[in-house]
């Protein structure tokens, strides 16, 4: 999935990679940051295993190829009648030339060499007919296969679009992105594999019985009594075996979880020198991967020796009863040959459904990941006929807004508030207040649980999502640039900007000077994470992004939170510029960046205890003045309502 797919839809500038907890609600990813788009905590619980109906749904999912899979089982019947029959074409060879010899001694007569190359080449055209059989039905079940995992993938993709954020903010990406790789690879072999070895296998273990029935009904009595011992002890491993392949799936997502984690924040790992607690974290995960994946190969592994052990057997007493029989008339010498030939054709197949019972629980857990993916609960779509707001003149109001991530643990309590058209909105107040969650509440990436939220005098839930975030430009305080050149980066705000639409855009942002001093300027290509540039040159990319968008509402969350005094003072200079006739929410740490909004909203504990201008806020002596007088003044290292 490219970078240019990860963006969330209809939020031209949003960040997918700032999407953090905070506001009483923690992520687990330890390398998002407190303070940025955050939401509830969670912890994802194991759904139980059942192999039956994750099988029974895969089925039904293969349902649109069965076509291609009915004429990959009539060519897998054919091939394999073609390979039984060849035993039996080269018994009369072999009869033919026992006779020979047996005839020549005794009566003075010969071998007849003409007929037996003349079976010798039927029975070469019958084997050369069920290679071509087979090949089809090999290159027929591949597309199936590979269509299959296509189809998986584009699934899960447009998935993530559906999902809300809660889930991505409770869960890994590590375990999403193995569930995408591992898991739909995993499933797609299993398929090409197992539906082929299936057919052919049953066909086989068919075409074989009839014709070992056609040469002595005794002697494959004898040859199919180990076949129930084998079904019972192949039952028996699989039992012990499954839940241990459950575990090596689960636990391989979270092996990738921990490694796509450590290595996205490698720095802070080795700023806090937790390069041993990562390791033994990660030991410890590994340790049980190590043991579910050692001990699902292991049973799986008895049941060949066990297998080729019960089959051995049988092909003895085969032999030996053979012989009996042959020395008292009842058989030809080739007949024994062909026989013991299909006890071997007979264990085959015995064993290949051994390596499919392994391979069908390897599946079926990667199955199982997959569906539960798929199954996971999606945003509410957008209502019927809901408008898709092309353009607003930015008037918003919050009407008694009541919202908790968790319904029994209410984080907005009482937000009323209304915002002109213009107007440049401040919101402040300490870590865990609830100003992120506001802002996620206004796009619309949770609904409230009571009163509205008003756009233009319409209810954001009567409008598409699409539509609403259409009208917002956004900076987050996580930069989040994809690898590709910086004019792309730069355009993702707005597809359609011109070349010169660029330029102008990164002058507004200052960083045109900076772009025209790398190797190839604009056209250079920003690695992956864009860690050929600094944090604050990200920040910058992103600021120009956001000015190309020209949206008529901004989001600012900290956005010159990473870039130096000076560089601060343009930007803030290119801010005032972008927000001019513009609808702006700016969630703020440093209160010197907000000194010059229209309204401060002073938040905390979820409700605005204090809202006005600065200077009037200042005057009032109160919680805003506590929080404003307590970054200026360095000899206050206790304050207790401090950022």
């Amino acid at each position: 999935m490219s970078a240019r797919s990860g963006q969330m839809n209809g939020a031209r500038n949003a960040d997918p990679n700032a999407q953090t907890g905070a506001n009483g609600a923690p992520s687990r990813r330890p390398r998002r940051r407190e303070g940025s788009f955050g939401g509830p905590p969670g912890i994802s619980t194991e759904k139980a295993k059942d192999f039956r109906g994750t099988m029974k749904a895969l089925l039904r999912y293969l349902g649109k190829y069965r076509v291609s899979i009915i004429v990959v089982a009539v060519f897998a019947v054919v091939s394999t009648v073609f390979n039984v029959v060849g035993p039996k074409v080269l018994a009369s060879a072999i009869t033919e030339l026992f006779n020979g010899l047996v005839s020549k001694y005794t009566s003075g007569g010969g071998i007849d060499f003409d007929r037996i190359w003349h079976i010798l080449l039927l029975l070469i055209a019958l084997y050369f007919i069920s290679a071509i059989f087979s090949a089809a039905m090999g290159w027929i079940m591949s597309g199936v296969t590979q269509k299959t995992g296509f189809e998986m993938r584009a699934r899960i993709s447009e998935k993530i679009h559906r999902m809300p954020m809660k889930y991505f903010e409770s869960n890994s990406t590590g375990d999403v992105l193995s569930r995408i790789t591992n898991d739909v690879d995993t499933l797609a072999q299993g398929l090409n594999q197992s539906i082929t070895q299936i057919i052919t296998s049953v066909a086989t273990i068919i075409g074989v019985l009839i014709m070992m029935l056609s040469i002595s009904p005794v002697m494959t009595l004898i040859a199919v009594v180990a076949l129930p011992i084998s079904f019972g002890l192949i039952g028996l491993i699989m039992k012990f075996s499954q839940k241990y392949f459950n575990s090596q799936q689960d636990y391989l997502g979270k092996v990738n979880g921990q490694v796509e984690e450590t290595i996205s924040g490698l720095n802070i790992v080795k700023l806090f020198n937790r390069e041993d607690a990562a390791k033994e974290e990660f030991v410890a995960t590994n340790d049980i991967l190590f043991a579910s994946a050692w001990k699902s190969q292991f049973f799986s592994g008895l049941m060949m020796p066990v297998i080729n052990f019960v089959g051995n057997l049988g092909y003895v007493s085969v032999a030996i009863f053979g012989g009996i029989l042959a020395a008292g008339g009842s058989i030809a010498v080739g007949d024994i040959q062909a026989f013991i030939q299909y006890v071997r054709n007979f264990q085959q197949p015995m064993q290949m459904i051994a390596q499919i019972s392994n391979m069908l629980q390897s599946t079926a857990a990667a199955a199982e990941r997959v569906f539960e993916f798929l199954d996971e609960a999606e945003d509410m779509p957008d209502k019927e006929g809901a408008s898709e707001l092309r353009a607003v003149a930015g008037r918003v109001v919050f009407d008694h807004v009541r919202f908790g991530y968790d319904p029994d643990k209410i984080i907005i309590k009482d937000f009323a508030q209304r915002i002109e058209p213009g107007m440049t909105v401040a919101i402040v107040g300490p870590t865990g207040a609830g100003k992120t969650t506001i802002v996620k509440l206004l796009m619309r990436f949770y609904d409230v649980n009571e009163g509205a939220i008003e756009l233009d005098d319409c209810d954001i839930r009567d409008m598409t999502r699409h539509g609403l975030r259409r009208n917002f430009g956004m900076v987050l305080q996580d930069t989040w640039l994809f690898k590709g050149t910086i004019m792309e980066n730069i355009r993702y705000g707005r597809q359609e900007a011109t070349d010169e639409e660029v330029y102008e855009a990164a002058r507004a942002a200052h960083v045109d000077h900076f772009i025209r001093t790398l190797p190839g300027g604009y056209d250079m290509v920003l690695s992956e994470d864009a860690e050929n540039i600094s944090q604050g040159q990200r920040q910058l990319l992103t600021i120009a992004r956001a000015l190309i968008a020209d949206s008529p509402m901004l989001i600012l969350d900290e956005a010159t939170s990473s870039v130096d005094t000076r560089t601060e003072e343009l930007i803030q200079k290119a801010m005032n510029n972008l927000k001019k006739g513009r609808t702006s929410f700016v969630i703020a740490h440093r209160l010197s960046t907000i000194r010059d909004a229209d309204v401060i909203l002073v938040m905390n504990d979820g409700d605005v205890i204090e809202q006005g201008a600065h200077a009037e806020l200042l005057a009032a002596g109160g919680f805003y003045a506590d929080l404003y007088n307590s970054q200026f003044d360095p000899l206050e290292t206790d304050a207790p309502h401090r950022l």
